[in-house]
C-alpha cells in the first residue's frame, strides 16, 4: 500500500523543486529577518506542492490517454493498475490541502496581522501555484496541452520561487536576484524540455502540444541548449556582480554534468537512451543551487 503511492509521489523530482527555496532563502541569508523555520516551512510547502503536482500529472494524463502502452518513460501509478482514478482523485484532493495548510503556515510566519496586504498577497500566489500544479494536465483545457508549461515552470520554479521565498526571508526585493531567480527557472525548464523531447511522438500522436512538437526534434535540442546556457550565464553574470573572491566561483565546477548532457543530446537517435538525462540535469540543477548557496553563505561568515 504505502509502497505504490511512494512510487506515484516521484520522490526523486523532489530536489530540483528544493532549488528554488535554497537559492531564494540564501539569498537573504544576511538579513535581520533571516529565519531557519521560514526555510523550513518553504521546503515542507514545496514538498506538498510537488508531490501534488506529480500526483495531478499521472490523473491528468491518464485520463487523457498520454499513458498509454507506447509511453516511453517510467511507467506510472494509474498506467500499472497500481492506484485507480478514485484513488488518485482523492489523493490530489489532500496534497491541495496539505499545501494550503502548510503554505498558510509559511505566510502567518513571515508576516504579521499589521502587514495584511502581504499576507493576502502570498495568500493568492500560493492558491495560484496550488492550481498551477493541477492544471498542468487535468481540466478541458491544461495549460501543459497547449505549449504553456515551460513559462509556467519558469515563473513557479524561478521567479515566484527565489523571489518570493527571499521576499518571505528579507521583506523586500532586489533586482539583482533576478538573475538567479531566472537562472534556476530556466534550468527546471531544461529538465521538463527533456522529458518532452523523450516523449515526443507520443505526445504528438496524443494530440499533447508541447515546446518539441512545435520545434521538432531537431530544434528542440537547440532550444534545450539555449535554455541550459542561458541559465549558467544568468547565475554567472550575477557571480561576477556579487562575489569577490575566487573560491566562491568553485560551484561551477558542478555544471560540467550539463554539458555531457548537451553532447547526449544532441548526439541522441533513440529517445529511450535519453530518460537517464533527466536524472543528470534535475540533479545538476539542485547541486548547482547546494553549492551556489554555500557560497552566498560564506561570503557573509
Amino acid at each position: 500500500m504505502i509502497k505504490k503511492w511512494i512510487s506515484a509521489f516521484r520522490l526523486k523530482t523532489l530536489p530540483l523543486s528544493f532549488s528554488c527555496i535554497l537559492v531564494g532563502n540564501f539569498l537573504g541569508f544576511n538579513s535581520d529577518y533571516f529565519s531557519w523555520t521560514l526555510l523550513g516551512l518553504a521546503l515542507l510547502t514545496t514538498l506538498f506542492l510537488q508531490i501534488l503536482s506529480n500526483l495531478a500529472n499521472d490523473l491528468g494524463d491518464a485520463m487523457k490517454g498520454v499513458d498509454n502502452e507506447f509511453r516511453i518513460g517510467p511507467e506510472r501509478a494509474i498506467q500499472s493498475g497500481k492506484i485507480t482514478v478514485d484513488e488518485m482523485k482523492i489523493a490530489v484532493i489532500v496534497f491541495s490541502i496539505l499545501s494550503l495548510i502548510s503554505g498558510l503556515g509559511l505566510i502567518f510566519s513571515a508576516f504579521n496581522y499589521s502587514q495584511a496586504g502581504w499576507l493576502l498577497l502570498f495568500f493568492f500566489i500560493g492558491l495560484a501555484a496550488i492550481a498551477a500544479a493541477i492544471f498542468y494536465t487535468i481540466g478541458k483545457k491544461p495549460y501543459g496541452y497547449r505549449a504553456l508549461g515551460d513559462l509556467f515552470v519558469l515563473v513557479f520554479f524561478g521567479w515566484v520561487g527565489v523571489l518570493g521565498s527571499n521576499f518571505l526571508q528579507t521583506k523586500e526585493l532586489l533586482l539583482l536576484n533576478l538573475l538567479p531567480a531566472t537562472s534556476i527557472g530556466l534550468m527546471a525548464v531544461g529538465v521538463l524540455n527533456m522529458n518532452n523531447i523523450r516523449d515526443l511522438k507520443t505526445d504528438k500522436s496524443s494530440g499533447k502540444i508541447t515546446i518539441p512538437v512545435l520545434l521538432g526534434a531537431q530544434k528542440a535540442k537547440i532550444y534545450h541548449a539555449m535554455i541550459i546556457v542561458l541559465g549558467l550565464l544568468c547565475l554567472l553574470t550575477y557571480s561576477l556582480i556579487s562575489f569577490q573572491n575566487w573560491w566562491q566561483y568553485l560551484y561551477f565546477l558542478i555544471t560540467i554534468p550539463f554539458f555531457i548532457n548537451l553532447k547526449v543530446v544532441f548526439e541522441n537517435k533513440d529517445a529511450r537512451l535519453l530518460n537517464p538525462e533527466l536524472k543528470r540535469v534535475a540533479l545538476t540543477t539542485f547541486f548547482i543551487s547546494l553549492g551556489f548557496s554555500i557560497s552566498l553563505v560564506l561570503r557573509y561568515l
